[in-house]
């Protein structure tokens, strides 16, 4: 009851910010639609150019379904870029579309969200706070400047990659480089006229004499900026250089009739249930889906002006019931989303009211007045997107992190330079693995602590808690240093633990020392002598 009365109790907020991710969410949830059911980069089995519905059933289910049974206040679910390339190969593999995948794929996405529901249950959601925190800030980092990018042929009227295409290599062969080129040969003075404006008009939006204005902070600058660019749009059409019509604005789908609406919806094939390869996807689904949920949740928590803590495990049981009714509606995997949940914090939301509304917004539009949102012009969607993505990859931030140290930086950058490359778990994936060998590094040097090596032959090595056979180069390197002729005292008064093999790196020095003049004393002993013997 108690979570109820503090859900609507700032209401006003979270309207405002469900209205402003849910203009963030449509063309991501069309984009990504496209390109998960188009074949041209995957297969040529059959000609199909996608469809949007699995998307935006998705992004319906993430809001609603997901914002309901999750305890993030600030997060947003629907479907993922990361999960692209697992889609179409999946469907390709199934037969494509007139062989009946889509309808294999689907029982795959509801039996990956009941596995989802298992690892919430067996409390598998504690590997999200093993994610180092430089590996977050780059994801955010590479996230926006891949957003940034991305958008950028859209800004200026070249669209012909759906907005959810984030990978390296796009369906139309080109990359998220080479797209920048054809961009440039390919403006559309009409879209950019608008994108500009937009731009602008969300910029001002953003400035302290609106925010501090009773009546018009009320307003989401993306609203104002979305409905002048309609009647800028509307005013472009008597010149024929500057108009913007088909691929240049939404294209959401008008059912004339309800049997219409039903050609549209793909439901699981459940005489499929038997069939390997199903339950295969569906594993991959739920361990890839999983991953980038936590990695979201993690970096949503991160940006929480309220530094709340999501809780990890009930995210995944959330992720889990809105995957298993996405894949019984025939949607795509659902998984928070990095870029509507920063759009939600921007936006001023106050709980986990706004994801819903969002959710309830998309509902309402697709079914009730499609055509209105047809109008939207896909530029002016690109500056809110643009926006978005400057703000992640902030430079002011870039700066701090490099401030941090190299152990910071690092790992960070990689994370980056990876995502745009690749992918964001790839991305991340190397990240992690740059930042687990700095630690290894750090845990080499750290082994002992030296007292009293100051060039009189006397040295006195204290050794740390827990000494691993990770740290046994860097103790026999030092070893190795010790002058003929000196004192040495291997002091193990603080250790807890000693590996085997640093016990007998010890001891072989111990045997060896009285050839060179070296006089070892050995503080507790016996500690050597349990880790010999196996106690």
């Amino acid at each position: 009851m108690k979570e109820e009365k503090s859900l609507f109790k700032n209401l006003k907020f979270d309207i405002t910010a469900g209205l402003v991710v849910f203009f963030v969410a449509l063309p991501l949830c069309l984009g990504i639609s496209l390109a998960s059911t188009s074949y041209k980069a995957t297969a040529t089995l059959e000609a199909f150019d996608g469809v949007v519905m699995p998307g935006i059933i998705a992004g319906i289910v993430g809001g609603i379904i997901v914002g309901t049974f999750s305890g993030s206040r600030f997060g947003v679910s629907g479907p993922a870029a990361g999960l692209i390339t697992i889609v179409s190969v999946a469907i390709v593999e199934f037969g494509g579309f007139a062989g009946g995948g889509f309808e294999k794929f689907a029982l795959a996405v509801a039996l990956g969200g009941a596995f989802q529901f298992i690892f919430g249950l067996i409390r598998a959601g504690f590997v999200a706070y093993y994610i180092p925190f430089s590996v977050i800030k780059g994801m955010l980092a590479g996230i926006g400047i891949t957003i940034f990018i991305k958008e950028l042929p859209h800004f200026f009227g070249y669209d012909k990659d759906p907005e959810g295409d984030m990978n390296f290599f796009q369906t139309d062969g080109h990359n998220t480089f080479s797209e920048l080129g054809y961009m440039l040969d390919n403006v559309h003075w009409g879209a950019t006229l608008v994108a500009v404006i937009s731009l602008v008009i969300l910029i001002v939006w953003g400035l302290k004499f609106i925010k501090t204005n009773k009546f018009l902070s009320q307003i989401p600058g993306p609203l104002i900026a979305i409905l002048v660019s309609i009647a800028i749009a509307v005013l472009l059409q008597s010149n024929p250089s500057l108009l913007i019509e088909g691929e240049h604005l939404v294209n959401v789908p008008q059912p004339a009739n309800f049997e219409e609406f039903k050609g549209m919806l793909y439901f699981p094939n459940f005489a499929a249930i038997s069939d390997p390869a199903v339950w295969r996807v569906a594993i991959v689904i739920a361990l890839v889906a999983s991953i980038e949920s936590l990695l979201c949740v993690e970096a949503t928590d991160k940006m929480d002006p309220f530094k709340g803590r999501t809780p990890m495990n009930r995210e995944l049981r959330a992720q889990g019931i809105g995957n298993m009714i996405s894949g019984l509606l025939g949607g795509l995997p659902i998984t928070q989303v990095i870029v509507r949940s920063s759009a939600n914090i921007t936006a001023g939301a106050k709980s986990k009211m706004s994801a819903i509304i969002h959710g309830i917004f998309l509902l309402g539009f697709i079914v009730a007045i499609p055509g209105l949102l047809n109008m939207i012009p896909r530029a002016t969607l690109a500056a809110v997107l643009l926006l978005i993505g400057w703000k992640l990859a902030s430079p002011k931030g870039m700066i701090q992190m490099i401030k941090s140290g190299w152990a910071q930086y690092v790992p960070f950058f990689v994370v980056i330079i990876m995502m745009l490359l690749t992918d964001l778990l790839i991305g991340v994936g190397s990240g992690i693995g740059v930042a687990f060998i700095i630690i290894l590094y750090r845990n080499f040097k750290m082994s002992f602590f030296i007292q009293g090596d100051k060039g009189d032959n006397k040295v006195h090595l204290t050794f740390s808690q827990h000494t691993t056979f990770l740290n046994k180069a860097s103790i026999l390197a030092r070893l190795d240093k010790i002058e003929d002729g000196s004192e040495v005292i291997i002091d193990l008064t603080n250790t807890i633990s000693i590996d085997y093999d640093v016990s007998e790196a010890i001891r072989d020095f111990v045997a060896g020392a009285e050839d060179r003049d070296i006089k070892v004393e050995i503080i507790q002993e016996e500690k050597l002598t349990q880790v010999s013997m196996g106690h």
